[in-house]
């Protein structure tokens, strides 16, 4: 449905990278749902009125709600959409995960009252009533919750919009709870037994997962979550790609909306090298960044020395000397200075969140292997946590 509708669309709205783009389909697919929605709702209702069926009007209010539902995910995206200001220079983009958590609320919401009727029809059975009209109401509901599943889904997936998978899940229990009504008067029609709460108790299980699913889908990136590990590798690729950029560390995503990611990290250059070449290299690396990742990239510079015999030396060593100790950690920000007892190692490590000892035992035990490897020899360890 939407594919057909985007046909007519010019070509510059099918840029899944384009804020302007995201905003359209998003506002479209809620606009489509609030409509087809209500006229769910209004058949239901009526047909519910007219053969006497609590389960059918019962499902023509959940229609209702699913239409407020999708007029949430509808102002969300005009909001998101909204050009930055004093109060929020960096957007509105998260209003995109606010509604997606709004969404799931409301699908946990009706779960929660499915199980409540479930619950009553399966302590006083109450068998459904079943007319040829009710059967190709339901049905149709079926078919075009279906629909919605499907281009929501998809839409989801191709934006990595939580507000709208939140809709897809939404649509996908709305047609499981018509088809467990439509199911329960078939089964009563033909049988003696009433089959309805148990069937709805059951379905409750799955729209309970698929609610919290999508509620954690929508506040993890409210909370700040790990930047993608794909996203992380690709930024590594452009990066290192650049023979004069040595290492990078210290990398840090800022998502304030799926149109809105700001990234930073320190890259490690050649020190001898001209300020100024290095100063338009990194430039240029921004730039590329931001092309290909559709992010704006804030890259600082730290000077390495290199070509100094004893320098490389010990820093191959307390590289070493932290892998003996956990073979994922790494170093960066390596100087040397003179003390009065000796040479003086200053750098940081790089250790994963999985890494089970704390900071001051890592640092503790890099210390103890450096002693033993070069006597005499101190070290001023920083540990930095980061997803290696």
């Amino acid at each position: 449905m939407i594919t057909l509708l985007s046909r007519r669309f010019p070509k510059d709205m099918k840029n899944t990278q384009d804020p302007r783009v995201r905003r359209f389909y998003g506002m479209l697919c809620g606009a489509l749902g609030v409509v087809l929605n209500c006229l769910l709702s209004l058949g239901k209702f009526l047909v519910g009125v007219f053969c006497g069926s609590i389960s059918v009007t019962a499902d023509a209010l959940n229609n209702l709600l699913d239409a407020a539902s999708c007029a949430i995910t509808l102002v969300g995206f005009h909001m998101a959409g909204q050009k930055p200001d004093p109060d929020h220079p960096f957007g509105h983009g998260r209003i995109e995960y606010v509604s997606g958590f709004l969404v799931s609320i409301l699908t946990l919401f009706t779960m929660v009252e499915l199980a409540k009727s479930s619950l009553e029809k399966i302590v006083t059975p109450d068998p459904p009533v079943f007319s040829p009209l009710s059967f190709w109401v339901l049905s149709l509901s079926i078919f075009v919750k279906c629909v919605m599943f499907l281009y929501n889904r998809r839409l989801g997936k191709r934006f990595d919009a939580p507000a709208m998978k939140a809709a897809a899940i939404d649509s996908l229990s709305d047609a499981l709870v018509t088809a467990l009504v439509l199911g329960s008067a078939l089964l009563s029609r033909f049988t003696s037994f009433t089959a309805d709460g148990w069937c709805g108790l059951i379905l409750c299980l799955f729209i309970g997962y698929a609610g919290l699913d999508a509620a954690k889908n929508a506040v993890s990136p409210l909370l700040g979550q790990a930047p993608d590990k794909d996203f992380v590798r690709r930024v590594n690729r452009i990066v290192l790609s650049y023979p004069k950029v040595l290492g990078i560390h210290d990398l840090m995503v800022h998502n304030y909306g799926p149109s809105q990611v700001l990234l930073s990290l320190h890259a490690e250059v050649p020190a001898q090298e001209s300020l100024v070449e290095i100063h338009e290299l990194i430039d240029a690396i921004e730039r590329r960044l931001g092309e290909e990742l559709n992010c704006q990239a804030l890259i600082h510079m730290d000077p390495v020395q290199t070509g100094d015999r004893e320098t490389d030396r010990l820093r191959a060593l307390a590289k070493a000397c932290a892998r003996q100790v956990d073979p994922s950690l790494t170093i960066h920000d390596f100087r040397i200075t003179q003390a009065p007892q000796g040479t003086k190692l200053i750098f940081d490590v790089a250790a994963p969140y999985a890494c089970p000892l704390s900071d001051q035992e890592l640092a503790q035990a890099i210390r103890e292997q450096l002693s033993q490897a070069e006597p005499g020899c101190e070290a001023s360890i920083a540990v930095d946590r980061q997803e290696i």
